[in-house]
Parts: structure tokens; C-alpha cells; sequence
């Protein structure tokens, strides 16, 4: 299928690599026609509106909140359209990024212990663990490289794991209902119980349904879900390198989704 709409990417206000400037090349590149920013409990002030055109490129602006669920044990990631900035929502960033920074520098402070090394970055907004792992990997006294540094260090359960602080489920969807024209849940087969995950969307609009997990999925189970909660499906790649157009919806498929956030395709 002929990717038409990428509706879920990262740049370097969070943890991805393409600056906002880069992305009209990298779409067209890719021969993508609709690109939504979401980065990590970010809303990117590039983006002066909820969808903008830039070089023949139509920009969603978007956010990827994550979202603790209690009956499940788990965190999940929340995809947020058509952004506007609520107080509210604002103000939830802002505490998110305080504990981000605190959390990043904890995790660098221990890095740099084990290892004896200065990484050369410090805590900041919109830090999290790849930029750290980033760091490690490119490190010149270290030998590690960058899934390594996930898997023996600072891996849920390793000994430099930071926990970090997020919001409950329901107050999280509370704001993004808010705030968005649509809210999603975001690659449901990455979370430790994906029918869980699915379940949830009785209170959501959307469910990702296109993702590269470079895995068998059942698609079915997605397919099935969305048609009983009546929901839209979003796809993208979750670009975090220079890269578009992996995963996503097609024309036919984002005039639906257009729709849905008050666009006509």
C-alpha cells in the first residue's frame, strides 16, 4: 500500500533526529502527502496551528502522551490530533518535562559513575532514554552500543532505570479530548497486553492500526476492536531517524481521518 498520510513521527524536541524543517523533504522523499508531529508530551511551537501546509506538505500538529493505566499494570502511549493549547494540557507538559529533566540527569549522573566518563549531555526538556543511550554508543572510551546500553543498563529493571513520573489514564484522556480533534491509542501489540490496550478504546476515537513492528500481529484483533467501537484508524512509522512513509494511511484511508479532525482531504 502506497503510504499517503504518516501520522506519527518525532523530531528533536523529543527524541527523534529529523528537525521540523526537515520534515516536507523527508515526506516528499518518501512520496508522503500528510505528516502529524507527536512528539513525546511535546506540541512542537513550529507549529503555529493544528494542521499547516509547509512546501506542499500538510502538517498535523500532534502529541504522543503517555498515560498510566491501573488495571493493567502498564503504561501506554496516547497519539493526540489536531492539537490546541489548553491551559490545562500546557500546564501537564510542563510538569512532565521538570520530572523528564530531574529523570534524565539522575540517569546520566549514575551513567557517568559506572563508566568514569562525562557523556557530554546534560538533563533538559524533552530528554529521555535514547538520547542517553545515543550518548553511550557514540562515546569514544565506551564499547557499547546503542541496544546494549538499553538492555544491560538502563532498561526497565536494569540497575541505572529511572522511573518516570506520568499521568493516570482518564485524566490523560480527559485533557487530550480537550485539546485534540481526535485521540488514538498508539501501536497496540508493543504493550505487554495488547487486547488490555485494545479494551480501552471504548473511551477513545482512533486506534493505530498501520505500525512497523517488524513482527506477525494479528491485525484481525485491531480490525475487530474498531469496528465495535466505531473508530478511526491512524497509522504511521514513528519515525525517529530520517525516514517516512514506512508505515501509514492512504489517500482513501486519511480522507476518513480527515474528517474526523474537521478537514475536508
Amino acid at each position: 500500500m502506497s503510504v499517503y498520510a504518516d501520522l506519527h513521527a518525532h523530531t528533536t524536541l523529543s527524541d527523534g533526529k529529523m528537525e521540523l524543517e526537515d520534515v516536507p523533504a523527508v515526506a516528499s522523499t518518501a512520496g508522503v502527502s500528510v505528516v502529524a508531529i507527536t512528539d513525546h508530551d511535546r506540541i512542537h511551537p513550529g507549529l503555529s496551528e493544528p494542521v499547516t501546509t509547509v512546501d506542499g506538505v500538510t502538517l498535523i500538529r500532534g502529541i504522543e502522551l503517555r498515560v498510566y493505566v491501573n488495571e493493567l499494570d502498564e503504561k501506554i502511549d496516547l497519539l493526540g490530533y489536531a492539537v490546541t493549547e489548553t491551559p490545562a494540557l500546557m500546564a501537564v507538559i510542563d510538569c512532565i518535562q521538570a520530572d523528564r529533566v530531574e529523570r534524565g540527569q539522575k540517569i546520566i549522573d549514575s551513567l557517568e559513575s559506572e563508566f568514569g566518563v562525562s557523556l557530554g549531555i546534560r538533563g533538559r526538556p524533552g530528554i529521555g532514554r535514547p538520547h542517553i543511550a545515543r550518548a553511550v554508543a557514540e562515546h569514544p572510551e565506551l564499547d557499547h552500543d546503542y541496544q546494549t546500553v538499553f538492555d544491560k543498563f538502563i532498561g526497565r529493571d536494569c540497575d541505572h532505570y529511572v522511573p518516570r513520573k506520568v499521568i493516570s489514564l482518564h485524566p490523560g484522556v480527559k485533557l487530550l479530548r480537550n485539546a485534540c480533534a481526535v485521540v488514538a491509542l498508539a501501536h497496540p501489540f508493543r504493550y505487554d497486553d495488547p487486547e488490555g490496550a485494545l479494551a480501552l478504546t471504548s473511551d477513545l476515537d482512533a486506534v493505530e492500526r498501520y505500525y512497523p513492528y517488524d513482527r506477525d500481529v494479528d491485525m484481525g484483533v485491531i480490525d475487530r476492536v474498531a469496528a465495535e467501537n466505531n473508530l478511526v484508524v491512524t497509522g504511521g512509522t514513528d519515525a525517529h531517524e530520517h525516514e517516512l512513509g514506512k508505515a501509514g494511511l492512504s489517500e482513501e484511508q486519511y480522507a476518513v481521518f480527515a474528517d474526523a479532525i474537521g478537514l475536508s482531504a
